[in-house]
C-alpha cells in the first residue's frame, strides 16, 4: 500500500521487539516520541508526560491498545530499534513533502551530541554527519560516524542515500578527498570542497598560486567579487577570487571534474579590533564567482540552521539520552521535528516559539505532521 501520512511511513518500519513484548504499537510509539519532541520534550520521561497529558487527543488516530506507553518502554524501544530503518522512513517522508535532494545545495557537515557519552558502557559521544538543504532548511539524511573512524568514512555513506542529480555539494576540508569528489561527480552533482592541512600539497599549490596572483608575480584570468556588510557594530569585507586555470595543479586530473579554484579572504573589524583571513577551495561544475561566493556563504547555515539551532532550541548538548541505539534515534527525531518547523513558511516567531505553539494548538500539531 502507498503511504499516504506519516503514520503510514512509520508503520514500514521493522518491529526489533519478540512478539510477546509488544504491547504498544511501534508506529503509536515513535509518533507519540516525534510528537513530544516537536513541542519541546528533551528525554523520556518527558515524552512520557506529552502522551499521558494528550491521551484522549492521540486516541483519536493512534491505536493506543495499553494506552500510553512508560518513558522506560520508550527508551527500551529506541535503544533497539535500527536507526538506519528509522532514517529511512523519516527520508521517505521528507522526500513526500519537501521534494529530493536533486538540484538543491546540499551542506554536508557534522556534530558531536555531547552528552551522549557513557563512561560505565564504555561508550564514546555520538558523532553524526548531515546533509542539510541550505536554501529549504531541510535536513536530508544524517549517519552515525562508526567508532574509532572519521567523517571521511560516514561521508562517502551519506552522499550514497542522496540524489545527487544536479545539486551542489558543499563540505568543509575533512570531505576534501578525490574518492568524495568523484563520487559526488559521478551521482550527478558538483563539489564545492574546502582545501586546508589535510590536502597538504594541493592546499600549498592553491594558496601559492593567490599570493603569487595577489602581489602581481603572476598574470591569469581571474574573476573577483569584493562585498562589504555592515552588522551591529561589525563590519566585514570579503573579496572572493575565481580562477578557472587548474591545468597546472599537479593532481588535476585525479579530482573528478575540477573546474576552478577559489579564494575567499574576509576582514572582519568588530570593536576597532580588525582580523584578516583567507581559505581556500576547489569546485567542479560551471560556477562564476558569484555563484561560488554565494554557494560558500550559504554552506555555514548548516551550523546556524542546524547545528546552533539544535544546541539552543532543542538543547542537544545536554540531553543524556545514551543507552544503545537511543541518542542516534534521538537525534534523528530532533533533525526531523526541526526540518517540519522550518517549513513552516508562514510563521512569524522562531524555532522555540514554534515549539510552544504546537504543545498550544493540536491543529497547528497536527499541520506540522501532516495529518
Amino acid at each position: 500500500m502507498e503511504p499516504k501520512n506519516l503514520l503510514d511511513y512509520l508503520m514500514l518500519i521493522p518491529d526489533p521487539r519478540v512478539d510477546r513484548t509488544r504491547r504498544h504499537e511501534l508506529a503509536d510509539i515513535i509518533f507519540i516520541a516525534l510528537a513530544a519532541v516537536l513541542c519541546g520534550a528533551e528525554g523520556w520521561t518527558q515524552v512520557e508526560e506529552f502522551g499521558k497529558a494528550g491521551k484522549q487527543w492521540l486516541a483519536s488516530f493512534l491505536k493506543l491498545p495499553n494506552g500510553i506507553p512508560s518513558h522506560d518502554t520508550f527508551g527500551r524501544v529506541f535503544a533497539a530499534l535500527a536507526p538506519d530503518a528509522l532514517e529511512a522512513a523519516l527520508q521517505a517522508f521528507v522526500r513526500d513533502f519537501a521534494g529530493e535532494s536533486a538540484g538543491r545545495h546540499v551542506a554536508i557537515d557534522g556534530k558531536t551530541l555531547r552528552r551522549s557519552f557513557d563512561r560505565a558502557a564504555e561508550q564514546s559521544a555520538i558523532h553524526m554527519v548531515s546533509a542539510w538543504a541550505c536554501e529549504q532548511g531541510v535536513c536530508f539524511g544524517q549517519v552515525k560516524v562508526a567508532d574509532k573512524s572519521n567523517e571521511i568514512t560516514a561521508i562517502p555513506n551519506l552522499l550514497s542515500r542522496l540524489n545527487l542529480k544536479g545539486a551542489a555539494v558543499t563540505i568543509d576540508a575533512m570531505g576534501c578527498q578525490k574518492a568524495i569528489a568523484h563520487q559526488i561527480v559521478e551521482g550527478g552533482g558538483d563539489y564545492v570542497l574546502a582545501v586546508k592541512g589535510n590536502q597538504g600539497a594541493l592546499h600549498e599549490e592553491v594558496s601559492e598560486f593567490f599570493d603569487d596572483f595577489l602581489q602581481g608575480r603572476l598574470h591569469a584570468d581571474v574573476e573577483r567579487l569584493h562585498r562589504v556588510e555592515k552588522d551591529h557594530g561589525r563590519i566585514e569585507e570579503r573579496t572572493v577570487w575565481v580562477s578557472r586555470d587548474v591545468d597546472w595543479l599537479r593532481d588535476a586530473e585525479q579530482w573528478a571534474g575540477l573546474a576552478g579554484i577559489v579564494a575567499v579572504q574576509s576582514v572582519r573589524t568588530v570593536d576597532g579590533r580588525t582580523t584578516r583571513e583567507r581559505r581556500h577551495y576547489i569546485f567542479s561544475g560551471a560556477f562564476g564567482v558569484d555563484q561560488a561566493a554565494d554557494l560558500i556563504r550559504r554552506h555555514w547555515s548548516i551550523e546556524n540552521e542546524l547545528h546552533w539551532v539544535l544546541d539552543v532550541a532543542f538543547n542537544e548538548d545536554q540531553c543524556r539520552v545514551r543507552s544503545e541505539n537511543a541518542a542516534e534515534n534521538f537525534s534523528r527525531l530532533r533533525r526531523f521535528a526541526l526540518s517540519l518547523l522550518k517549513q513552516d513558511a508562514k510563521a512569524k516567531v522562531g524555532i522555540q516559539g514554534r515549539r510552544l505553539k504546537a504543545a498550544w494548538d493540536k491543529n497547528y500539531l497536527l499541520r506540522l505532521l501532516g495529518l
